[in-house]
């Protein structure tokens, strides 16, 4: 879809167009049979865009919940997008520190444009790309939000009348994504003057601590158990060196380094706990540690063990009910005399696949079970558990 396609797609003619390629696909006719029709009515650039409008909103539902059904998207736009709850969860951190106003640096369709709109903030949006500005400024009046959309230079704009920045640099390049921030769109030189005032950057969820400069915080955050992204947050927006953030249907929770007393290693105990990838990535599995008066299966391994059960935001966790032999064979021999056929096997130090295992398990039971192979006190070990 180019901008004049786009241009057209919202004319009253072409929303008439796209509601009726809606309708047609929610009745289930094959899309080469609604493309066929709908080619009466209007060319064949037209009727691709208003398909691919139907199929990106199909997609984004995921991200973006009922907004989608009035949306606008581009297929590179919906993927790089935030997930609507994280970028409310970022909106309401900045709304709370009372800025004035913010400028989105690399707004891309709007997705935390929007959510700085919502959250009550005066919201400027920049991006290089002119489609991509159109579409932002599209989901703006669609959602009927305030804010600005223009197409500039992040690199070449005069930030100091905004309160706040916020940058999400482009990580993928023409080779694909890319992990090397020099070669981000803006580069991380860029990135790193801003985060010389109050700021907040949104980065990929692997980057390096050492990368993170001296007292900027990072803020690793997940949504239902999937790590999403890191952001850095400068200047008084910042209120700690590493955090960890878990969003899921009961809300919010939220460990720093302030929590993490530290833990030591311990022996196995009745309970097993899988920290959250957020809390793995911000160094804060000791904190989990301590929450659940447990302790580290290994020094280098991200599992805590404790004698207790606990319910917590920050770990999944399990009953250990006995310890398997670790050896594939005998593993083997153990799980099928105990009837198991369904199998769900985590995994964390040990080199193992698990789905090559569990199809050279080969099990034929009807009793479904969840093993855990990793190494405790170095030495590899399995583990039969059921979740709490």
């Amino acid at each position: 879809m180019d901008l004049d396609a786009f241009a057209w797609l919202l004319s009253a003619e072409g929303g008439r167009l796209l509601e009726r390629a809606a309708a047609m696909v929610a009745d289930g006719d094959p899309p080469l049979r609604v493309g066929e029709r709908l080619r009466r009515e209007a060319g064949p650039a037209e009727v691709a865009a208003a398909l691919g409008q139907v199929d990106l909103r199909e997609r984004a539902v995921a991200k973006f919940g009922k907004d989608a059904a009035r949306m606008y998207f581009t297929p590179d736009g919906l993927e790089q997008a935030t997930r609507a709850p994280v970028a409310a969860h970022r909106a309401g951190r900045m709304a709370a520190a009372d800025p004035t106003s913010v400028a989105d640096l690399g707004c891309g369709i709007g997705g935390d444009l929007l959510a700085f709109a919502r959250a009550g903030l005066t919201a400027a949006g920049v991006d290089l790309d002119p489609l991509r500005v159109a579409v932002a400024r599209a989901n703006l009046d669609a959602l009927g939000l305030p804010g600005a959309v223009q197409q500039a230079d992040a690199t070449a704009l005069d930030l100091a009348p905004f309160a706040v920045v916020f940058a999400d640099p482009a990580r993928r390049t023409t080779s694909g994504r890319s992990f090397d921030p020099d070669v981000w769109t803006p580069p991380w030189s860029f990135v790193t003057g801003l985060l010389a005032r109050a700021a907040c950057v949104k980065t990929a969820p692997g980057i390096p601590h050492d990368l993170v400069p001296e007292d900027v915080e990072a803020e690793w955050v997940s949504d239902h158990g999937e790590v999403k992204e890191a952001a850095l947050w400068a200047g008084p927006l910042a209120t700690c060196r590493r955090r960890a953030t878990v969003l899921g249907d009961g809300g919010l929770a939220t460990l720093t380094e302030e929590d993490d007393p530290g833990a030591q290693v311990r022996d196995l105990g009745t309970f097993l706990y899988e920290p959250d990838g957020a809390v793995i990535r911000a160094g804060l599995v000791t904190a989990v540690a301590a929450g659940v008066e447990g302790g580290l299966v290994d020094e280098h391994i991200a599992y805590v063990t404790a004698d207790g059960a606990f319910r917590t935001p920050f770990a999944r966790g399990y009953r250990v009910l006995e310890t398997l032999p670790y050896r594939e064979k005998q593993l083997r021999a153990a799980l099928a005399g105990r009837g198991v056929g369904p199998l769900t096997i985590k995994k964390r130090g040990v080199s193992v696949v698990p789905e090559e295992l569990r199809r050279r398990l080969a099990l034929t039971g009807d009793v479904p079970a969840t093993v855990v192979l990793t190494r405790i006190a170095g030495k590899g070990t399995a583990l039969l558990v059921e979740p709490l």
